[in-house]
């Protein structure tokens, strides 16, 4: 016997709202890495004045999982970028590793030896970029087949690589070094290969480039030593950004313009610290950390 129409749309109604409702959830959740370890949090929630921890990950769970000379490679984590709607996460460690971790299982779905890799991103077709930075293998950016563990398909120089971005809408991969920002166009081979096809290249306001994020469709974040601006990709220019405009040792922000939230980490003791920062309607939080030595956060999208 079939349910009414009523019914199946109510039911149908249902399921939606429980999805947006979960969407919604996880878009206050932060996800948080640094020393051996990733966390993911709700800030809305604490306890104790801290935010409650959802999620956690360390390297030696992957003991058994992947292989003993490339877990020793994930310490210390740089960087914990969801992709895929928020199933994995890119985790990259200066220790010389990259890994695309399963949220879920905490299976370890691809892993690369990649000498002090900074960041990560996830392009189409399932391949993955990776800056690196001062090494004598580094300074470059690489791209791997994520469904090849160790398989690099590509390799350009960048003076201490330090960020990589997808930016759909552009239909190009921006790369932040030291002094510069490159723009690349991606372009399939035969047998399942790839090529990067540098765009354009902008020379940095200031020097030491480090942090690069989407902020809109045609926006992204730039910090360096000492500032942090709003790269426009459309003009090409970079303009201050606001809240953070003359913070040193930004290393990573994280703004969405659609609710002017903002989180971020800035180094306070050497290249670490103990806090996230979070800004959202005219009010900042500190959101403290006291487990492990924090590096960066991002948003669980």
């Amino acid at each position: 016997m079939k349910a009414p129409l009523p019914t199946l749309l109510a039911l149908a109604a249902t399921v939606l709202l429980a999805s947006c409702r979960a969407q919604e959830a996880a878009s206050d959740h932060l996800v948080v890495c640094g020393d051996d370890q990733v966390i993911i949090v709700e800030p809305a929630r604490t306890a104790g004045g801290k935010s409650r921890t959802v999620w956690q990950w360390k390297v030696e769970e992957a003991t058994g999982h992947l292989p003993d000379y490339y877990r020793r490679l994930m310490v210390p984590l740089d960087e914990c970028k969801p992709v895929a709607d928020g199933t994995k996460l890119l985790l990259t460690s200066s220790g010389g590793g990259v890994l695309l971790l399963d949220t879920a299982s905490k299976e370890c779905l691809f892993y690369a030896d990649v000498p002090m890799a900074h960041s990560a991103e996830l392009l189409p077709g399932r391949k993955i970029a990776v800056a690196l930075s001062l090494h004598p293998r580094g300074n470059s950016i690489e791209v791997y087949d994520a469904n090849r563990p160790t398989r690099r398909l590509f390799r350009d120089s960048l003076y201490s690589g330090h960020g990589v971005v997808w930016m759909p809408r552009d239909k190009r991969l921006y790369a932040l070094g030291h002094g510069e920002l490159r723009s690349y166009k991606v372009k399939p081979l035969p047998s399942d290969s790839v090529t990067l096809v540098r765009d354009k290249t902008w020379a940095l306001p200031s020097a030491n480039g480090h942090e690069l994020s989407p902020a809109g469709r045609h926006e992204l974040i730039v910090s360096t030593e000492g500032h942090v601006y709003v790269f426009h990709t459309r003009r090409g220019t970079f303009t201050p950004f606001a809240p953070l405009a003359d913070t040193k040792d930004v290393k990573s922000a994280n703004y969405d313009p659609r609710t002017g939230r903002l989180a971020y980490t800035k180094a306070e003791t050497s290249w670490w610290t103990h806090r996230v920062y979070l800004h959202e309607k005219d009010k900042q939080t500190a959101i403290p950390v006291d487990s492990f030595r924090v590096y960066k956060v991002r948003p669980l999208h």
